[in-house]
């Protein structure tokens, strides 16, 4: 059989030959970085401060600094074993942290491709609380490619491709910070549609939740409905479609409520998160409040106001006296009032706000496109 060679599947027109066997102590001096208080690392950056970086990136900013030019950082610690960052100018690197030194006639931003696509995790060890230590990391082979030139074409290619999948990161916060603020001027009535004919909508009135909302008991089902799981993340959403195991028995499951889509749920810590919305028919445990519609309203008009923090901060008013954790009841909910716009507003408040959504979902698909592109080229691009 023959030999498989040492040469990577994607390559640029002009280069040829193996790559080289090294390890990676060879190419790169590593160090742990530096024990510093928490009370010296500050939330925002001001003069003469500089960043702090721990195993997960910049953890904020410090008055101190150990470092000046640009280096990987590998996160060395717990959930943060083998996170790679670049850094540029002058910082500072926690004891979480690995700084990467480099060997000469190496390029930094290659290396640092060559460390994010070799799942350092993998050389952690420790059971309670995974690391990883200089002396493992520095026996890790790998593949170098052999002229300064190639790894230098590699680099500024991957690095257009993250600059190009930055943009798009940003675009999307940009648009979730343009939909946060819409959303208090929108429910403040700061902000406000007219109608078809270009007239202002009739004044907003003020309900109470029992007078828009009963609570449903509904347990008339045959056990075959999905059963929901009510997560702050997915809102109400079947179990099977999320990484969600919790076994039932079946004569449990006959007590389950059942949830029309439209719903919406009012779960154990509806106060951090809000109230949950349900897009699906299912069953859900008896223990959760089922909240449905007694007037005409557009339920995705109150999907998105009972998400929004000035709710949230009147439920946590209602918790005076609760211990955390528990469920805000139908009665305290019933206290707090809601706003009541016209069936119409209520519509095109909605379909802007959902119309803002799909927006922020297609950059997030091209976000993810690009990353899983980013992953093959770095897959096809090293040994």
């Amino acid at each position: 059989m023959e030999k498989q060679k040492n040469i990577p599947r994607l390559r640029f027109p002009g280069f040829e030959g193996e790559w080289e066997r090294s390890k990676l102590g060879e190419v790169c001096k590593m160090q742990a970085g530096k024990f510093i208080n928490a009370s010296d690392i500050f939330d925002e950056e001001r003069e003469n401060m500089f960043p702090c970086y721990g195993g997960n990136g910049v953890r904020g900013f410090t008055l101190s600094f150990n470092q000046n030019g640009k280096y990987s950082i590998i996160g060395r610690q717990g959930a943060h074993c083998g996170n790679v960052t670049l850094v540029n100018g002058q910082f500072y690197a926690t004891e979480h942290a690995l700084v990467v030194n480099l060997s000469l006639g190496f390029d930094t931003d290659w290396i640092f491709y060559l460390l994010y696509n070799s799942n350092l995790n993998q050389y952690a060890t420790g059971l309670a609380q995974p690391g990883l230590s200089v002396q493992n990391l520095e026996k890790v082979e790998v593949k170098i490619a052999p002229s300064l030139p190639e790894q230098q074409k590699i680099a500024a290619f991957l690095t257009a491709v993250d600059e190009k999948l930055q943009g798009l990161q940003q675009q999307k916060a940009l648009l979730e910070q343009y939909k946060k603020g819409v959303m208090q001027r929108l429910f403040s009535q700061e902000l406000r549609f007219k109608d078809e004919e270009g007239k202002d909508f009739p004044a907003w009135e003020e309900k109470f939740g029992n007078e828009l909302f009963d609570s449903i008991s509904d347990k008339n089902h045959n056990s075959d409905l999905p059963i929901l799981a009510i997560s702050q993340e997915h809102g109400a959403i079947p179990r099977d479609m999320i990484d969600y195991q919790i076994s039932v028995t079946d004569k449990s499951v006959e007590s389950y409520k059942v949830v029309q889509k439209g719903d919406f749920i009012i779960s154990l810590r509806s106060f951090q998160g809000g109230i949950e919305y349900s897009e699906y028919l299912g069953i859900c445990s008896p223990a959760y409040i089922i909240l449905r519609n007694k007037v005409e309203i557009n339920s995705i008009f109150y999907k998105y106001y009972l998400k929004t923090d000035g709710y949230i901060q009147q439920l946590n008013s209602k918790l005076e006296g609760i211990r955390d954790g528990k469920m805000i009841s139908y009665k305290y909910f019933s206290d707090i009032p809601l706003p009541y716009p016209s069936f119409p507003e209520q519509t095109r408040i909605a379909t802007y706000l959902t119309a803002l959504d799909a927006k922020i979902a297609a950059v997030q698909a091209q976000v993810d496109g690009m990353g899983a592109w980013k992953k093959g080229l770095l897959q096809a691009m090293f040994v």
